[in-house]
């Protein structure tokens, strides 16, 4: 997982937030105005039989960023390959508990998944915004030799006029859902043993698999 930015990094941080084998970056970011903004690009585990077939590690992670992001006191912005499409309810739920706006809605699908194939295609990779964002732009970028075709979006800050597109408050039911949602995936690390849990290390957007580029 890599992030590049033309803009200065406040705080960058690599965090596993349900697995030491599942990296996200996080970060607030400096724009020329002065303005900040808080980023996280994530790549949840998809549902693996071996390993996680009942997705709740991906469920977890969204929802532990969802809360994040709905707490946040500046604007947000969440990019990343979440392994779900834009209509499943666990990325639905995830919109609602981060009180978050998706630059897709109302413009087209951009199927990012499976560039290799001409036919079976999917929006797993998404880009999701707080109410203080405008979009100038979105487009699906050329065929890099990936298995997902690069995500792109130009953003536009403005703060003036989020209530117009503000969302509602997240629902009390869907808040304890997302509870629940967490609770559960810790419960099954524990019964797993000490594999992953919140080990961190520190160390316009472009999205393409897990590479992220701000302009």
């Amino acid at each position: 997982m890599l992030l590049y930015s033309k803009f200065k990094l406040n705080n960058p941080q690599v965090k596993y937030i349900v697995d030491d084998s599942i990296p996200s970056i996080h970060t607030e970011i400096e724009l020329r105005s002065g303005d900040r903004i808080q980023l996280h690009a994530i790549h949840p585990t998809p549902p693996m039989p071996q390993h996680n077939p009942s997705s709740s590690d991906r469920d977890a992670e969204l929802m532990k960023i969802a809360l994040e992001a709905m707490d946040s006191d500046i604007p947000v912005v969440v990019i990343g390959d979440f392994n779900d499409v834009a209509w499943s309810q666990t990325t639905s739920m995830f919109q609602t508990v981060g009180e978050l706006l998706d630059v897709r809605k109302g413009r087209s699908f951009y199927n990012t998944f499976n560039a290799k194939s001409f036919i079976m295609r999917w929006s797993l990779d998404h880009i999701f915004v707080s109410e203080e964002f405008r979009v100038e732009k979105i487009a699906l970028g050329d065929d890099v030799k990936s298995d997902h075709f690069p995500f792109y979006a130009q953003l536009f800050l403005q703060a003036e006029l989020a209530e117009e597109q503000k969302p509602d408050d997240a629902p009390e039911d869907e808040l304890k859902k997302a509870k629940e949602q967490i609770a559960e995936e810790e419960k099954e690390n524990t019964e797993k043993g000490p594999n992953g849990s919140s080990n961190q290390k520190f160390s316009q957007v472009i999205l393409t698999s897990s590479n992220y580029l701000f302009l």
